[in-house]
């Protein structure tokens, strides 16, 4: 665990967990498949098995302070959960909360939890299992939730959650905290402070976001899933399985690495394992890394 300072904020990335997750087929399916062999070097072996085609990721929130306040965002899949569509999601028990502690945060001491966007791996934590009932895991924090996707996955308004692999976690994770009256849903853009501002970044889901901050000169996009692999820096017309609108995603990411190479951004994806954060630049119609950020390998 490393903080490093960007401006006037502090970051420091919590782990939750992180291996591989699915082949790189299922989980980008339109990506060629010798792609993946020519950019082995740059995703070997964070990002990719050395020996497999096993897609690596992590499962991680970004801690910022800043203006004041501490700020998670995203809460990886949580403890407890009821996950049948992925075995190891399933009952999962890690020590999240104790890693958070390593870096000096109770759960009473965060301020905002941001919630880039609804999935089931970015909601978990914002509740846990107390006397057999789902209660906020932050109890003084308010809860930032893009409205659209608030809707988007609730089951009353779309059925087709069911079976899928964000089947139960509107009701364990973002209802219990909605009913506690800690949510706050904004649309379009949220100015969270003098640093850092949320942005509709649609396409992985409806209502996807990313936070931008621009802080002393300097620049940082926790970029939440526009990214999933770095191979997408070459391949970025191509998007993961789990996008809800493939074509906007892709539109999505090119604008979002386009700000990111203009302004020298350090970029800071929801699941990247390894060093997590990279620096950008635009190279024959398409991105490379310029370099990797400062947070160790695992």
């Amino acid at each position: 665990m490393l903080e490093i300072k960007i401006g006037d904020v502090s970051v420091t990335r919590v782990e939750e967990t992180h291996g591989p997750i699915m082949p790189t087929g299922a989980f980008f399916p339109t990506i060629p498949t010798d792609a993946w062999r020519t950019d082995r070097d740059l995703l070997t072996p964070d990002h990719l098995g050395v020996d497999d085609d096993l897609v690596h990721v992590a499962m991680q929130s970004w801690l910022l302070r800043s203006a004041g306040r501490t700020i998670l965002v995203d809460t990886g899949v949580g403890n407890d959960k009821n996950r049948p569509a992925v075995e190891p999601w399933h009952q999962q028990r890690v020590d999240y909360l104790a890693r958070l502690a390593e870096a000096g945060v109770r759960p009473e001491d965060v301020d905002l939890v941001v919630n880039t966007h609804l999935h089931v791996d970015h909601v978990g934590w914002n509740t846990r299992l107390v006397d057999g009932q789902w209660l906020p895991t932050f109890p003084n924090a308010t809860y930032l939730m893009p409205a659209v996707d608030f809707h988007h996955w609730n089951p009353a308004n779309n059925p087709g959650i069911a079976g899928s692999v964000n089947e139960y976690a509107y009701d364990d994770s973002i209802a219990p905290v909605h009913a506690n009256g800690q949510v706050h849903l904004w649309e379009d853009a949220y100015l969270i402070d003098e640093n850092l501002r949320l942005e509709a970044a649609p396409g992985h889901t409806p209502g996807h976001a990313v936070i931008t901050l621009r802080s002393a000169g300097e620049r940082a996009l926790f970029a939440g899933d526009i990214l999933h692999t770095p191979l997408q820096l070459h391949q970025h017309d191509h998007s993961s399985c789990f996008c809800e609108d493939p074509t906007q995603a892709a539109l999505t990411r090119r604008r979002l690495l386009d700000w990111a190479a203009d302004t020298n951004a350090l970029v800071l994806p929801a699941h990247f394992s390894g060093h997590s954060a990279l620096e950008i630049e635009r190279r024959g119609g398409s991105y490379t890394v310029k370099q990797w950020g400062q947070f160790p390998r695992y």
